[in-house]
């Protein structure tokens, strides 16, 4: 059981998190690594000359090579540090939107994305004139390479989608996307923070321009993200900030920007949270995906058939459990989201409600907030067995006869 990893559930032995796509737990070879650099190798990097910052420069490149390996990224040049994924988006909108895109430009958005995807462009486009536009999907989550195509223009200019929604679970056809996109001149900035922990994912092959991931959602710490960006694309951005370690040179006047991918890390860097995303790459190779995917899967497909056989239980998005990817989300008759929530906390069980920070979506399927679980490679049948438990006694629970 890969649930012994995770000192979080020794501690609270009682508790089922079926929250990971908000954040992941963490198991102890990452805190482990983490407590290991701060106890052994902690300095300043990137300047120092003294011993210690050498081994902290060389845990910090460490962890970006592993990164690089890990979404097979051409260079280490293309990987960019952040605080997230959030971060990462942002630093896209306003270096690379706020240069290269003017009024008459247009801004294409997939309508289910987070609003770390949707919000950034919004206010790129009010800064720009640059038109924003968005793609609609079908009420299950579904957007057709025929639907991408009808939307571009001679004047879209890049088009912003998650690979896996945070909402629907459905897993978008990105390298496709991206051909598309490209025959129209177009770029394409993906956020890849459902998919990048669950499944392979090569940058190289699916040929976008930017991907997006967090490590908090891939049992890392918090506080340490990933921008991966074509090196042609990075090299002709200005800094997103400035200060030290970003600069090569300053003068009163004038400085000039130290090479990539140090350009968008100004300040002292978040060595502890880089290493503990290097230890959590290696926890999941060590795992591999072939297991990942299966464990979450099966529980996927398990949770998924039980809940449509409930009475009063809405499942959001695909009729089939295949697209959901370890992300089920879903409503209960007469029962609002907040209160499901209540219900599912005082069995101890973690899930989330809300608008899931996808308001236009929730607004373009009518529904104004849901619930929802999401699976992490810890979990397991007893898991599904509590939460489907609970489920089947939420509309009673709130004085429904059925």
């Amino acid at each position: 059981m890969l649930k012994q990893d995770f000192p979080i559930f020794a501690a609270y032995p009682d508790t089922v998190y079926l929250d990971t796509s908000a954040t992941s737990q963490k198991p102890k070879a990452v805190t482990d690594a983490v407590a290991q650099y701060y106890a052994t190798e902690n300095a300043n990097p990137l300047r120092g000359l003294y011993d210690l910052s050498v081994r902290a420069t060389d845990a910090y490149e460490n962890a970006r090579a592993a990164v690089r390996d890990f979404i097979h990224a051409h260079s280490t040049k293309e990987i960019i540090f952040t605080r997230n994924a959030t971060e990462s988006l942002n630093l896209v909108a306003y270096s690379w939107g706020r240069e290269n895109l003017c009024r008459g430009d247009e801004i294409l958005v997939a309508i289910s994305e987070h609003h770390s995807n949707l919000v950034p462009w919004q206010i790129v486009s009010q800064k720009t004139g640059a038109k924003l536009r968005y793609l609609e999907c079908d009420k299950t989550g579904l957007y057709t390479e025929e639907s991408l195509r009808n939307a571009l223009t001679p004047h879209t200019k890049i088009f912003a989608v998650a690979q896996i929604s945070n909402v629907f679970g459905d897993l978008n056809p990105i390298q496709k996307f991206a051909e598309i996109c490209h025959q129209n001149n177009t770029l394409i900035v993906c956020d890849g923070t459902q998919s990048v922990p669950h499944m392979p994912v090569d940058v190289q092959a699916l040929d976008v321009d930017f991907l997006a991931f967090s490590g908090h959602k891939m049992y890392a710490p918090m506080g340490i993200g990933v921008l991966y960006g074509k090196r042609e694309l990075l090299e002709e951005m200005p800094p997103f900030l400035s200060g030290g370690e970003m600069i090569e040179y300053v003068q009163r006047e004038s400085a000039t920007y130290a090479e990539l991918p140090h350009k968008f890390e100004a300040g002292t860097v978040n060595v502890g949270g880089a290493v503990g995303l290097h230890a959590a790459i290696n926890y999941i190779n060590r795992i591999g995906f072939e297991q990942i995917q299966k464990l979450e899967n099966d529980l996927t497909a398990l949770a998924f058939a039980q809940m449509r056989e409930i009475p009063g239980v809405q499942i959001i998005g695909a009729e089939n459990a295949e697209q959901h990817h370890g992300i089920i989300t879903f409503a209960v008759d007469g029962v609002h989201p907040h209160d499901i929530a209540a219900i599912f906390d005082a069995d101890n069980v973690a899930i989330r409600a809300g608008h899931h920070c996808a308001q236009p979506l929730h607004q373009f399927l009518g529904v104004p907030s849901t619930a929802r679980m999401s699976l992490g490679l810890y979990n397991d049948e007893q898991d599904i067995e509590r939460f489907i438990t609970t489920l089947k006694s939420v509309r009673r629970r709130m004085g429904y006869d059925g």
